[in-house]
């Protein structure tokens, strides 16, 4: 992805929206007492506290990816005895916190994010990045970064202001139908003037924004009137 005329997102900066979400859970974070941090989120399984667990391991691998290391981090994991993909080490991170003071899981993240943050925007949009999925787009690399943690924000119950919902719900729209299109999903998306139109096979249906992005990362209420079809096929970014 490059920031020309051809790129979607090209009016949208990666890394100012990478920056404010981190700040926003951050200034949650900080004013967590034992029960917000032992309260349920909406990551299925994980607690406020396991949510943050899960954010600084993950920072292991997106070191790697930024030294160029994802031998060393593979090896890391075997050493661990850690197998079958990311949920696996995703679980992983998550357990080897659980006994560690939260302000010291906490600090890990603050400084190892916010040296991901640095180098992110340091290396540029149009520079690359060494993934397990092959080199990839510094730019696209953030956006997903950007959408995982508006994710656990809204997981953890960080607030968002009223002046502030719409815009992002609307960034996040926009980068679920980058992804969808970049995936080669069949499911066809589309943004109307206040809705997002959205096709898969022959069934067609309009969402409002902040379902489809629900919807996107795999958070819509089971109960919510939509065909698990499309449903299954909107799921780009969780």
């Amino acid at each position: 992805m490059t920031s020309s005329s051809k790129d979607p997102l090209a009016d949208l900066d990666p890394f100012d929206i990478f920056d404010t979400e981190a700040e926003r859970l951050d200034r949650h974070f900080s004013r967590l007492d034992a029960e917000g941090w032992n309260r349920p989120s909406r990551a299925a399984g994980w607690s406020v506290r396991d949510v943050l667990g899960h954010l600084a391991g993950e920072e292991l691998y997106n070191h790697a990816c930024l030294d160029d290391d994802l031998d060393g981090f593979s090896a890391m994991l075997e050493r661990e005895g850690v197998e079958n993909g990311f949920n696996a080490f995703n679980d992983w991170c998550v357990r080897r916190r659980r006994d560690l003071p939260v302000e010291q899981v906490l600090q890990e993240w603050r400084e190892a994010n916010g040296e991901t943050r640095r180098r992110m925007r340091a290396l540029g949009r149009d520079g690359r990045l060494q993934t397990l999925a092959g080199p990839y787009p510094v730019g696209a690399q953030t956006f997903h970064y950007d959408s995982e943690y508006a994710t656990h924000a809204d997981d953890v119950g960080a607030p968002v202001s009223e002046d502030e919902a719409d815009e992002r719900d609307w960034w996040r729209a926009r980068v679920a139908m980058f992804v969808l299109d970049e995936q080669g999903s069949h499911a066809q998306a589309e943004p109307t003037a206040d809705s997002i139109w959205v096709h898969v096979h022959d069934m067609s249906v309009q969402l409002p924004v902040p379902v489809f992005v629900e919807a996107s990362v795999g958070r819509l209420p089971n109960d919510y009137p939509l065909d698990r079809g499309i449903r299954a096929a909107l799921r780009c970014l969780a």
